[in-house]
């Protein structure tokens, strides 16, 4: 079998060809399982001992030997600064044996304020910057230690921490510093193992400490008690973090995702133009290839609205972008959000070495973790100094001793040969223990006494031995009484403080607390309500558009304002590249028209029935005097299709930006040519496709085509107009709602030739407008249309003579109504319907629109109301549509 062990074998005796050493002897492994134990082997060499921080004092293991070295050379923030390279080299030499381009580049990090937090070293030349340029070579560049550097290792000689032998055993370098501070929740950390990394966002100094405090006060303390006092990352260079969720996640996982905005304001210029000063950008973002990617966006003319951009920084952040005066310019910069590091996420994996093991800790287990550090820390530096303190206890009982025994003392040593001999009698030396006490000494150890006798120590002999004559005088006795009480007193407390746990923490408080009256700086990122997923339409101004589509399938957008408001019986602009000589030429001329909002839905209705959705912004944007773009390239029609109506949906958002537009109660009413009418939900139409789904069931037998649809909130009154001039009002809930496929029931009886041309709805304070193909209008009271009921021939709602031809259009219209009349020769003619007569259902009407020969009227369509309102935050007007 593979897996049986093989026994070793001899190598073969040595002769003409042979690998093996006379004698030598050889194993069979399996090559599969030493290849495991060796990656696992040094998988968890790289985690442990290289790529992963201590969750105690948040460093790896370079930046530790880096900071240990610069200690042991003593460059404190108040000496002057090394040269990095003898830094470098120390640290290579001693303790990190991997090359000074592993550990230069660690050195150099630490010390870059936008990479860092709070700095830990102090340096002097050219470390790089933001742009990303490289740093100096490390023999021209120096550094120290800063402050915090210093208070990572503060009483690392006090025993606070374990010591291991370095990699060749000369030396020996500390397990963990002793870190006065949190480390790795202040700076965070960045780190990539095997099969694992950390990423660790830095903190406000300030914030961490009044969290550690919370639960030392407060052990039971939830995360959503902390989050009232750690608000969340704090970025070197600022900037802005979008919403609380990601913050929230990875305080309770672990993990989570950061959202990170440039700070941006914006300032106007000379001649009215506005310009975008980016001040904070987010953490790990290149200021210089940011600034080049703008740039290439303004080439490839994704975002056009931009004139220049220039990079006026220098200790601070200052990035110009011009606009083009017609440009919006939250628009323009939330395209920059969408397409550039200007808002990008900060992944947190909070992943770090705890008592040797990897581990991904929440905000609370870290916080925990520390304070156990530090609790550790201040017992095993209590105990070193309680030690101290006893042993000068001792000495400076000795000397009392004595001072107190002066006489006998000169007498035996005198007497004695040699100091050895002096040593001996000393040794056999008793004193009462009353007497001793007596000269105002503590018997603190029992042991020290035999037969209720004190004995001076070995060290006491020794010291007395060493004494000098001076410190025989009284006046030294006064001070060595002095400082023996105060040592009693120090001795007492460090007792009182090993014993109870209050005290410990009290202390780690108080020392957390000082380092962050004197290092505390401000919070510079900023936390600001999310506004949710960024969707495309907030990269849209949303602006009034007017769309139409040609008799042969060209369809554009644009601009409203482009139209200038003109009186009844106005010659019109030309509003299409449709004139006399293209319409011969090529058959074409505008079909449909409708006003609608850039940001609204349009659902595009077939003759045969289907229904297609997009949004408004995807209609190709074109001038005026543009004949559109092709609908085949927007929907995907199908050989047989044209559109027989478009529909507008306004755009509905809840108070969470979630698009809510189609869970309206709303209803789409269908009418066809033939006088079939239907009424279907409109949130049936929610899960729409982009090859288009059923709207209304039409048999191609029956020869029948959609004529129009209607927006109806289920309680409207209906009327249905015919191209003779025909009419019959019904109440839409004569016609029951029916699914997307369901064929409808009979509207209007219709004679032989007639046909359904349009649908209005019912308004009791509105007036329905009626136009024929000649440009003869009328406006008519709804109470001369009297109810009927459904499938009836209906009454006359305009006569239709040679002077009118038949009617083209219907619409409901107020007195505020502006209307927009379209030729087949492509004349538009914007007016107001104020200026349209109101008469007489059997009267003609008046002139509403001067045609040429050979033009006639071919459709009418109401405009969207503008109201020019300041916009928030200062942006320049735009028009509020009301739909």
């Amino acid at each position: 079998m593979a897996d049986e062990p093989v026994p070793p074998t001899p190598a073969p005796s040595s002769g003409s060809g042979s690998l093996f050493a006379q004698g030598e002897k050889f194993q069979r492994i399996n090559v599969s399982e030493e290849m495991r134990s060796c990656f696992l082997d040094y998988s968890m060499s790289v985690i442990v001992s290289r790529a992963l921080p201590d969750v105690r004092d948040g460093l790896k293991p370079s930046q530790r030997r880096i900071l240990y070295t610069m200690g042991e050379l003593n460059l404190t923030p108040t000496r002057k600064h090394l040269k990095s390279a003898k830094i470098v080299g120390d640290t290579m030499g001693n303790y990190h044996p991997h090359g000074d381009q592993a550990i230069y580049p660690t050195l150099v990090h630490m010390a870059q304020p936008w990479a860092i937090r709070e700095p830990l070293i102090d340096s002097q030349g050219n470390f790089g910057s933001i742009e990303g340029d490289p740093p100096a070579s490390m023999r021209y560049t120096e550094a120290r230690l800063t402050h915090l550097g210093i208070a990572l290792m503060e009483d690392l000689d006090r025993d606070t921490v374990d010591f291991v032998p370095n990699y060749d055993e000369r030396l020996t370098e500390p397990v963990v510093l002793p870190a006065a501070f949190p480390n790795l929740l202040v700076n965070g950390s960045t780190g990539i193992a095997v099969g694992m990394a950390t990423n660790m966002p830095p903190h406000n100094f300030g914030e961490v400490v009044e969290a550690i405090c919370l639960v030392i006060d407060k052990p039971e303390v939830s995360i959503e008690g902390l989050m009232k006092v750690m608000k969340g990352p704090d970025f070197p260079l600022g900037a802005q973090i979008l919403g609380q969720e990601g913050i929230k996640n990875y305080f309770h996982t672990g993990r989570g995702s950061v959202k990170v905005r440039a700070k941006v304001h914006t300032e106007e210029q000379k001649g009215g133009r506005t310009v975008l000063i980016v001040d904070e950008i987010p953490f790990n973002v290149n200021r210089a290839t940011l600034v080049e990617k703008i740039g290439d966006l303004v080439r490839d003319k994704t975002v056009p609205e931009i004139s220049d951009i220039r990079d006026e920084s220098d200790e601070n952040t200052r990035v110009v972008i011009e606009i083009k005066r017609d440009a919006v310019p939250k628009v323009v910069l939330n395209k920059l959000f969408k397409l550039t590091s200007l808002e990008s996420s900060f992944s947190v994996n909070a992943l770090a070495i705890d008592r040797g093991k990897p581990k991904t800790l929440n905000l609370k287990e870290m916080i925990n973790c520390y304070v156990e550090h530090r609790r550790e820390v201040i017992l095993r530096r209590t105990r070193f100094e309680l030690r101290k303190a006893e042993d000068r206890a001792e000495l400076l009982e000795g000397y009392l001793i004595a001072q107190s025994n002066l006489d006998e003392f000169i007498r035996i040593i005198r007497e004695s040969k040699n100091r050895e001999e002096a040593k001996h009698k000393l040794e056999d030396f008793k004193f009462p223990r009353a007497t001793v006490e007596k000269w105002g000494i503590k018997i603190r150890d029992e042991r020290r006494l035999r037969d209720g006798n004190y004995l001076l120590t070995e060290r006491q002999i020794d010291a007395v031995l060493d004494l000098r004559l001076y410190q025989l005088t009284g006046l030294e006795r006064d001070k060595i009484t002095k400082e023996y009480n105060e040592l009693l007193e120090r001795i007492s407390d460090l007792i009182d403080i090993l014993s109870k746990e209050i005290r410990v923490l009290t202390i780690i408080k108080k020392e957390l607390r000082a380092l962050k009256d004197k290092h505390a700086t401000e919070r510079r990122t900023e936390i600001v309500p999310d506004e949710g997923e960024m969707l495309l339409e907030d990269l849209i101004a949303n602006e009034g558009v007017i769309i139409t589509l040609t008799h042969k399938g060209l369809i554009k957008r644009t601009n409203i304002n482009s139209y200038r408001s003109q009186r009844r019986g106005g010659r019109g602009v030309i509003g299409h590249a449709a004139s006399e000589e293209n319409r011969n030429e090529e058959g074409d001329f505008v079909e449909h028209l409708f006003t609608a909002s850039t940001h609204d839905y349009l659902m595009f209705f077939t003759n045969t029935g289907r229904v297609y959705v997009e949004r408004v912004y995807e209609i190709p944007e074109m001038g005026r005097a543009s004949k559109g773009k092709s609908i085949a390239n927007l929907l995907e029609l199908k050989s047989d299709e044209s559109v027989a109506a478009m529909i507008r949906i306004e755009s509905r958002r809840s108070s969470k930006n979630e698009d809510i537009t189609w869970e309206s109660e709303d209803y789409l009413f269908f009418a066809t040519k033939q006088g079939t009418v239907k009424r279907t939900k409109l949130s049936d139409f929610a899960n729409y496709r982009k090859g288009g789904i059923i709207a209304i069931g039409i048999d191609p037998a029956d020869k029948d085509l959609l004529m129009s649809v209607v927006l109806t909130d289920g309680k409207k009154e209906v009327v249905l107009i015919t191209k003779t001039g025909m009419s019959i009002r019904f109440d839409e809930n004569d016609v029951r709602f029916m699914g997307r496929p369901a064929s409808g029931v009979k509207g209007i009886t219709l004679e032989k030739g007639d046909e359904v041309v349009a649908t209005a709805l019912v308004d009791p304070n509105s007036t329905l407008l009626v136009a024929g193909e000649n440009g003869i209008g009328k406006r008519t009271e709804f109470t001369e249309y009297r109810q009927q009921s459904r499938g009836g021939k209906g009454i006359i709602t305009m006569k239709t003579t040679e002077k009118t031809g038949q009617v083209a259009g219907a619409l409901t219209v107020t007195g505020e109504t502006e209307i927009m009349l379209i030729t087949e020769k492509g004349l538009m003619v914007r007016t107001s319907s104020k200026d349209i007569r109101e008469t007489g259902r059997n009267a003609q009407g008046v002139k509403l629109i001067n045609l040429e020969a050979g033009d006639k009227l071919l459709a009418i369509a109401p405009v969207i109301s503008e109201k020019n309102e300041s916009a928030e935050d200062g942006e320049a007007e735009q028009p509020n549509l009301d739909g």
